[in-house]
């Protein structure tokens, strides 16, 4: 699922790259008439282990992704940009990856540690073991965007519906994410956390921003929520 960029005569305001819940984000871009470059390259799970490596150009450091489908599309977004290398680019960096908890949440990955009631303890949800964890899990996301960053990058890492699927373990999705956006934090890129606007009182995605019929994604309108904050933070 690849939202096609806003093709217009003004500059784009930004590059946006990630998974399938980039989608919502350009589409509400399109729509509301805002320039920007990019949509999704891929399906979430691809984006956490081994999906990029870097290089050197005539343009200055680059990422070259792994997957055939991920690599055409991005060379295709930086053509359209007028640039060669990532470390060329001149405005804000929008992204997904990393932020597929739900992935990291599966409960067969998770028997081991499940007390005699069948959860997962709070004190291991709250670990260091588990927070070691989690960030291996998506160490190749955490990896791009410390290599964005050393570009000097501006980097803004959108977090995902609150949309836990039945094959995932709803409190160690919730303490997964956690850990992922202190570790995208701490290398020094923006997180856009809109859970306080987006939840109702369980903390889960408010049925009117989630995707009909889907189990993981928002809609236009959590993409329009989106769209809003990155306009409110200069984009």
């Amino acid at each position: 699922m690849r939202t096609p960029s806003l093709t217009t005569t003004a500059p784009a305001r930004f590059l946006l790259l990630g998974d399938s819940h980039a989608g919502p984000i350009g589409r509400a871009a399109q729509g509301a008439g805002i320039p920007f470059q990019g949509g999704p390259i891929g399906a979430g799970r691809e984006f956490t282990d081994s999906f990029f490596t870097t290089r050197d150009s005539p343009g200055g450091t680059d990422v070259v992704f792994r997957s055939d489908e991920a690599e055409k599309h991005y060379r295709r977004f930086l053509e359209e940009l007028g640039i060669d290398a990532l470390a060329r680019l001149r405005i804000p960096l929008v992204a997904t990856f990393g932020f597929c908890a739900h992935f990291v949440a599966l409960r067969e990955n998770w028997d081991l540690y499940r007390d005699r009631s069948g959860t997962v303890p709070s004190g291991v949800l709250s670990s260091s073991l588990f927070d070691a964890i989690v960030r291996a899990c998506v160490r190749d996301a955490l990896a791009f965007y410390e290599t964005a960053l050393d570009l000097g990058l501006r980097i803004l890492a959108v977090m995902p519906p609150q949309r836990v699927p039945g094959q995932s373990d709803p409190a160690v999705f919730m303490a997964a994410q956690e850990s992922i956006r202190l570790a995208v934090e701490q290398l020094g890129a923006e997180v856009v956390d809109l859970r306080h606007r987006t939840t109702g009182p369980d903390g889960l995605q408010r049925p009117e921003l989630c995707e009909a019929d889907d189990e993981i994604h928002g809609n236009l309108s959590f993409g329009r929520i989106v769209l809003a904050e990155l306009l409110d933070r200069g984009l």
